[in-house]
């Protein structure tokens, strides 16, 4: 590894604990999730060997994102270029602001980003394409399709044409546009508001925590307020999350299902989840739900709701009993 150039994010961390030591990585160890200290110790054991140069240089790059973050907290950005081309000179100090203003650790419009996607259209609808674009491309994508699809055809095109095209902008013109942005959105805080909470937002929460974390928080709300809680585990886990389960799960499950109950829940699942299911039944199964499915002639939605909503409540027990196990926290992996 000596020498070498073109060394990783992860490498770097590595290689910077290393060269801190023991007592000093445990203080960092301190401040980091599970699954990041996960992720740095096996970077650390795949090292092999560094030279005191590498460490060096590693360690001074840590140096000045550090000084470089403190003097954007202090002064903002501006400020920030100042003071490092005096140290480190013009090119150095841009390439560094540079990299912070692309990062995760310095990222524009962080106030625009908690912002709701319509009060935001109002605010930047007349903005020149450019500028949109520009506010765009720092904006999740979700907010940021959200607007883009509001604004006229015409101004979709060309804004993202300008998004495709652009590479790098000048920290200073971000700035720029995020202060009046900031100016703007801080003119209306008085008499505007943002949404946010509500039973999604837990819902969304516990589906992205440990099952440990989501059991806790539901077992005292059965509790202390059993509507709320009910409430909470019909949104948690829904009949097209099926979908996403995997074959081992789903076969466990359809053998706790009733025929004709699964056939009334098919009558109005999508086609995702349809298929799923039935590429998880012998042939015969297949053939006997269809048949059933045919037969059975118009049904209620809200029947078919409740069919649906039945099969859940069997794979949650599932889940409970350890027989199955959902994913969880966009990114577990299932384990049977």
């Amino acid at each position: 590894m000596a020498g070498r150039t073109g060394v990783t994010g992860k490498e770097k961390a590595a290689i910077l604990i290393i060269a801190l030591g023991p007592e000093k990585a445990a203080k960092v160890y301190k401040h980091l999730r599970e699954d990041e200290i996960e992720q740095l110790t096996l970077g650390i054991a795949n090292v092999n060997k560094v030279t005191q140069e590498e460490k060096d240089r590693i360690v001074e790059e840590f140096y000045q994102i550090c000084l470089a973050q403190n003097y954007i907290s202090e002064g903002g950005i501006g400020y920030a270029r100042e003071v490092l081309e005096k140290a480190l000179g013009n090119q150095k100090a841009l390439d560094l602001i540079n990299k912070l203003t692309s990062s995760l650790q310095v990222r524009p419009f962080d106030m625009v980003r908690r912002t709701d996607p319509n009060q935001l259209l109002n605010l930047i609808q007349g903005e020149h394409p450019q500028a949109i674009a520009l506010v765009l491309s720092y904006l999740r994508p979700q907010q940021a399709a959200a607007i883009l699809s509001a604004l006229p055809p015409d101004k979709q095109v060309d804004v993202a044409t300008r998004i495709a095209q652009m590479d790098r902008t000048s920290p200073d013109i971000i700035k720029e546009v995020e202060r009046i942005l900031e100016r703007k959105l801080s003119s209306v805080a008085m008499t505007d508001y943002t949404s946010a909470g509500g039973i999604q937002a837990v819902v969304d929460i516990l589906n992205a925590a440990d099952r440990g974390t989501e059991k806790n928080i539901l077992e005292t709300l059965d509790v202390k307020d059993p509507e709320l809680a009910d409430d909470i585990k019909k949104r948690m886990f829904v009949f097209e999350d099926i979908a996403t389960m995997d074959n081992r799960s789903i076969q466990r499950f359809l053998r706790e299902i009733d025929n004709n109950q699964l056939a009334l829940a098919l009558k109005g699942a999508s086609e995702d989840v349809a298929n799923v299911l039935f590429n998880n039944m012998s042939k015969r199964m297949q053939d006997m739900i269809k048949e059933d499915m045919q037969f059975m002639g118009p049904v209620r939605l809200r029947d078919v709701e409740e069919a649906q909503q039945a099969i859940v409540n069997v794979i949650r027990k599932l889940e409970d009993a350890g027989e199955i196990v959902i994913s969880r926290g966009g990114g577990d992996e299932i384990i049977v």
